[in-house]
């Protein structure tokens, strides 16, 4: 790489470092820290386990947050004396080490950029993620099993805790319907990019005949809901049904009727919650599921409203990205045309190449 190449690349290096640092309001971000361990210091903090556990995880984030940002800003830094030292001595080796270090740092700074695009009144909030099977049969219960699987993966790869609140199983194999929350800050801004429809291309394991299969799987992201947003359900307008959770096949999971199923009579929303061997634990569940349902049908309705004094806004296909498992092997998204050849590594969770893709693409369509 030439001297003036290196050069320019540097300077285009720290400012969009300077640009991110702006974005983030590192001061703020110190400030936000000192209170929230002054909070996280005080004897009464347990009291409340909830709220205990929304500043003690906030807190983290923060902190993983200004340290990622510092390193990098001093890896930026650093890059420059590598190249010079590197010229200076005619060193190959150190040449080809500075060169490597840019191209990882190019990468960090591609990643880190795409958090300051995150954007929208609830893209702070933790996800709450339901996936339903659609058409395709028992290749569609399958896949939903899937896709609840490389969800959790990817979670569990970058440290996010995730909780399951339901799941029902399918009768041959897979299941009918999940939902989870993924307790992180930003997983609502970063997963929202995940809503919609999902289809696998592969040669079905369930049918004899060895036929290719086309199957369908449904991916719903909401935000959590929160104190603050006041999300009134008048009891009265609730049908509670009770029965006795199931797992696989079948199988019995619990020896009383704890599992729970809401409706919500003016809307028609159904959510169900089993995990929790109390009722009342797994009522106050599917009610957090039902609050963030009904939020966002409002947010929905408002949305719908600004696009209508707009004219119309942005809409996009249903149908959001392809596995295809045969006859050749490839993940591709049709909103942003990203793609990777290793279906079964997005499948296992590698997924941030798709996120990052849908988050770039979502900003370009608010401009």
């Amino acid at each position: 790489m030439a001297v003036v190449d290196v050069s320019e690349e540097l300077k285009s290096l720290s400012s969009t470092m300077g640009s991110i640092e702006a974005v983030l309001d590192l001061e703020k971000m110190r400030a936000d820290i000192a209170v929230l361990e002054e909070q996280a210091a005080a004897p009464s903090l347990w009291d409340d386990p909830d709220a205990a556990q929304k500043i003690t995880s906030k807190l983290s984030h923060l902190q993983a947050e200004l340290r990622k940002t510092e390193a990098l800003r001093g890896r930026i830094d650093d890059l420059s004396v590598m190249f010079e030292l590197a010229e200076d001595e005619g060193d190959a080796d150190a040449l080809a080490e500075a060169e490597s270090e840019l191209i990882a740092v190019r990468k960090a700074l591609d990643e880190m950029e795409v958090r300051t695009l995150l954007s929208g009144e609830y893209a702070e909030r933790e996800a709450l993620v339901n996936i339903r099977a659609e058409a395709g049969g028992v290749d569609a219960s399958d896949f939903a099993e899937r896709l609840q699987r490389m969800y959790l993966r990817w979670a569990e790869r970058h440290g996010y805790p995730t909780e399951v609140y339901e799941t029902s199983y399918a009768e041959e194999a897979g299941i009918k319907s999940t939902t989870f929350v993924v307790k992180a800050p930003y997983a609502y801004g970063t997963l929202s990019v995940e809503q919609g429809t999902h289809r696998l291309v592969r040669i079905s394991p369930f049918d004899n005949q060895g036929r290719r299969q086309t199957s369908f799987a449904g991916v719903e992201v909401l935000p959590v809901v929160e104190k603050t947003d006041h999300v009134e359900i008048d009891e009265s307008e609730l049908r509670v049904d009770v029965y006795r959770a199931s797992g696989p096949g079948g199988q019995g999971v619990n020896t009383t009727d704890s599992a729970v199923r809401l409706t919500h009579i003016p809307t028609g929303i159904v959510v169900s919650c089993q995990n929790e061997r109390s009722q009342i634990q797994n009522k106050a569940s599917a009610m957090n599921v039902l609050q963030a349902k009904l939020l966002e049908r409002r947010r929905q309705e408002e949305q719908a409203r600004m696009d209508a004094l707009k004219d119309g806004g942005s809409s996009w296909g249903n149908q959001m990205r392809s596995y295809v498992l045969h006859p050749y092997q490839m993940v591709k998204d049709l909103r942003t045309e990203f793609e990777v050849g290793n279906p079964q590594a997005v499948l296992d969770g590698e997924i941030d190449g798709f996120l990052e893709a849908g988050i770039r693409w979502r900003k370009q369509q608010e401009k």
